[in-house]
C-alpha cells in the first residue's frame, strides 16, 4: 500500500513531469500552434488537482484499497496525457 505522503509525491511528480515536458516541446517547437501543448499542460493540472483532492478525502474506511485505486488512476491519465505530448 502507498501511504498518503508517497501518493502525492508520486502525482505531483508525474504531472509535473508532464508539464515540463509539454513546455520544452511548446520551447523547442516554436512554430507550431502552443495552444495544443497548453491544453494538455491544463488537462495534467485538472488531474492534479481531482487526484489530490480524491488522495486527502477522510471519510475512508479501506484506505489501502481507495490508494490502490488512485495510484491505478493516476497511471492510466499519466499514460493518455503522455500519448497526447507524442502526438505533438
Amino acid at each position: 500500500m502507498a501511504s498518503k505522503r508517497i501518493l502525492k509525491k508520486d502525482v505531483n511528480n508525474v504531472m509535473g513531469d508532464i508539464i515540463d515536458t509539454a513546455y520544452i516541446h511548446q520551447m523547442a517547437n516554436p512554430k507550431e500552434d502552443p495552444a495544443k501543448s497548453e491544453a494538455i499542460v491544463d488537462e495534467a493540472i485538472q488531474n492534479y488537482d481531482e487526484l489530490i483532492t480524491k488522495i486527502n478525502r477522510r471519510d475512508i474506511e479501506n484506505k489501502k484499497k481507495h490508494f490502490n485505486e488512485i495510484q491505478a488512476e493516476l497511471q492510466t491519465k499519466a499514460n493518455a496525457l503522455i500519448e497526447k505530448v507524442n502526438a505533438l
